[in-house]
């Protein structure tokens, strides 16, 4: 299972790693430290030393009740250390996360190779055409509602049907828009309970009947820390867990925040995990 990242292969076949870069003042974890080109600089490196295969750049928080910003405010965050990212690690991938095709039209010109769409195309139907134009690599993600909106009592028949129904309609049409490599994220958190959200982790695995690379997010998200009782910054622990079973029910991407643990994460299932998700 490989993307095609503007000529660099992602190889796939091996779980992933994505590596947060917030570059916001007010996302749930880590809101306000790479405000600062050079510190966001600097947590590239040492992400990319760690082991990330890829730089997600997000300008706009996304956590529950977050207002959606001006698309003036969202280009001037991710713009520049998108830029000084492809100048200073001119081999790394980088994905622009964003709900909004100009952002990533200008987010691929400036250096960005792929688009992680909170959205799943639905925010800016404009968003297609652009990834097909550049024929980007495609995260779409299931949200019910907006950040916003979206814990506002979401409610579901069956959740992970729902999910998966989702994402069979969103591929088809990628896929019939000429965009090849869609990978699909069933976006946890975002207009999902707790409860939501562990059967969907518990039932991961339905999701590969899509034939289609599977991201998981889940790095110190509320689905851990409000579980446990614990502060986000507690969270490190839960996540490892969470991405232990990620990895079972055959996640290809991980993004977290945490890229060393989430790499040792992968190697101690690499070792003795792989062969039952194989099988």
């Amino acid at each position: 299972m490989i993307v095609n990242c503007k000529g660099r292969i992602l190889d796939l076949s091996s779980p992933q790693i994505m590596g947060i870069l917030n570059v916001t003042p007010d996302s749930f974890y880590d809101g306000g430290k790479y405000k600062d080109l050079s510190a966001a600089i600097d947590q590239v490196g040492m992400m990319i030393e760690e082991g990330a295969a890829i730089i997600d750049v997000g300008g706009m928080s996304s956590r529950p009740g977050a207002d959606i910003i001006s698309e003036k405010e969202e280009l001037s965050r991710v713009i520049p250390v998108i830029f000084e990212i492809a100048r200073q690690y001119p081999d790394s991938i980088i994905s622009v996360d964003t709900l909004r095709s100009k952002v990533a039209d200008r987010a691929i010109n400036a250096g960005a190779s792929m688009v992680n769409d909170i959205s799943g195309g639905i925010h800016d139907p404009e968003m297609i055409d652009v990834v097909s134009e550049h024929r980007a690599p495609y995260i779409i993600m299931h949200m019910k509602g907006n950040p916003k909106t979206m814990q506002q009592e979401p409610d579901y028949g069956d959740v992970t049907l729902e999910v998966l129904s989702f994402f069979a309609e969103r591929v088809r049409l990628m896929r019939s828009q000429g965009i090849n490599d869609v990978i699909i994220d069933p976006g946890f958190g975002f207009g999902k309970t707790i409860e939501h959200n562990y059967k969907l982790l518990e039932q991961l695995s339905v999701f590969r009947i899509l034939d289609a690379p599977l991201l998981c997010g889940v790095s110190r998200k509320s689905m851990i820390y409000k579980l446990l009782n614990i502060p986000p910054g507690d969270a490190l622990n839960g996540t490892t867990a969470a991405h232990m079973i990620a990895l079972m029910g055959g996640a290809n991407l991980l993004r977290v925040h945490d890229v060393k643990e989430a790499a040792q994460t992968i190697r101690i299932f690499m070792q003795v995990g792989r062969k039952s998700v194989t099988d």
